[in-house]
């Protein structure tokens, strides 16, 4: 079980980088990360996605990520109460 969180921690950790890198690229006009690796990215780390977010302050006013990654959030959160259970 450990491990488990661990690697559920490392991974949040890891899209949390990747937030933070796609706003660097953002300022530095340099390739992107495409929205569609930010958002699935979001469903395997959906709270390094939404602190990323608010911490680098990146993409906060597309609809596309600020109803969707929340949104994320809630259906993972039912979906783990559901199995749990």
């Amino acid at each position: 079980m450990k491990w488990m969180l661990l690697l559920y921690v490392l991974l949040n950790v890891v899209v949390f980088g990747l937030y933070g890198i796609d706003k660097y690229k953002a300022i530095h006009h340099k390739w992107r990360i495409p929205e569609t690796t930010l958002l699935g990215a979001a469903i395997i780390g959906v709270f390094g996605a939404l602190s990323g977010m608010y911490f680098f302050r990146h993409k906060t006013r597309k609809p596309k990520f600020f109803i969707t990654v929340p949104l994320i959030l809630v259906l993972e959160t039912a979906v783990a109460v559901w199995v749990l259970l």
